[in-house]
């Protein structure tokens, strides 16, 4: 069979009563996914890292893995993923735009760095090289060739490459424009604009998450725990997980340890046991956790009354951030 509507149509004409079909989560999964739905069909879409009938397949052919699918399907084996709605998709594709560009301007300026490096120019003396006055002085350089071309082709990306995200920034604003939940999440400390937006769009439906821990599993901010002959032991963060969300809250977690009286003091505490990066690490499972209040009960968050952390703190601590 070809991927293509006529095709696929032509098929399913064969079946006489309701049919559904399952399609293995991939790159382009949503491509088969939508053209499946548009002629009738209940798609279903599979977790390939837990279709362990397939994964652990001594012999593996398209053929085979089509008919392993269809067998699990039939038993209602499958192990499902979460199918966005095309419009979620969308606003996705917009965000995570702007998320390859600023890792690409990140590259050019590292790029920049070592063009500087190897022809041994002292930097400006400046806190942004990259800012407004960094760039003039760069300008003012004169380099050997071929680097002196290979600078000015540089910096001419770069300022199209930050022309670029922010037009990135104005389009997922705009379709972001009337999403509920990103109110709320910006009112969570470390949490602004792009990373609500992005954490809005991962989560999309809080109700599929029945519990605040589940929601900290699907962003993978759980331990692994392996528990035999009465002994359990937790290891490294599971690593079947939603990596964008991770990533935000690490991200968010860093900024609010500095902004919020209440995650300060979380912060501090566990760092004093485990460490900075376990106490990031539980931070940002504690702002999951609070995402997961928040959201379901549609309400900001609020900080908690700095009497009270006080009164919960040695007094050695309370001097640490109060």
């Amino acid at each position: 069979m070809t991927n293509d509507l006529d095709c696929f149509q032509e098929f399913f004409k064969q079946a006489t009563e309701p049919v559904k079909a399952v399609v293995e989560a991939g790159r382009t999964w949503g491509v088969i996914y939508d053209l499946l739905e548009s002629i009738g069909v209940e798609p279903i879409l599979a977790n390939p890292l837990k279709t362990r009938a397939i994964a652990e397949a001594k012999i593996k052919t398209d053929t085979i893995d089509a008919k392993t699918l269809a067998d699990l399907l039939r038993a209602d084996l499958i192990p499902t993923v979460h199918v966005p709605s095309q419009k979620v998709r969308a606003q996705k594709n917009l965000l995570r735009q702007r998320f390859w560009l600023v890792e690409l301007r990140t590259r050019v300026k590292n790029r920049t760095h070592h063009i500087l490096d190897r022809n041994h120019v002292s930097l400006p003396a400046c806190s942004d090289l990259f800012g407004k006055t960094g760039r003039q002085q760069i300008e003012q350089i004169e380099l050997p060739a071929p680097d002196n071309l290979l600078l000015k082709a540089h910096m001419e990306l770069l300022n199209y490459i930050e022309k670029q995200i922010g037009d990135a920034e104005k389009w997922t604003k705009e379709a972001l424009e009337n999403h509920p939940g990103i109110v709320i999440l910006r009112t969570i400390p470390g949490i602004g604009k792009i990373l609500a937006a992005l954490v809005a769009l991962e989560i999309d439906d809080i109700r599929r998450f029945s519990r605040a821990d589940k929601l900290c599993a699907y962003a993978g901010l759980v331990p692994t725990t392996y528990a035999s002959g009465g002994k359990v032991r937790h290891g490294s963060l599971i690593p079947s997980c939603n990596r964008w969300l991770r990533w935000a809250y690490v991200e968010a977690a860093w900024i609010a340890q500095r902004t919020s009286p209440y995650c300060h003091a979380y912060f501090e505490r566990i760092k004093r046991r485990k460490g900075a990066n376990c106490a990031n690490t539980a931070l940002a499972r504690r702002l999951c956790e609070i995402t997961w209040h928040c959201l379901i009960e549609k309400r900001s968050y609020e900080e908690r009354n700095q009497a009270r952390i006080e009164r919960n703190q040695p007094a050695a601590f309370q001097s640490s951030w109060s």
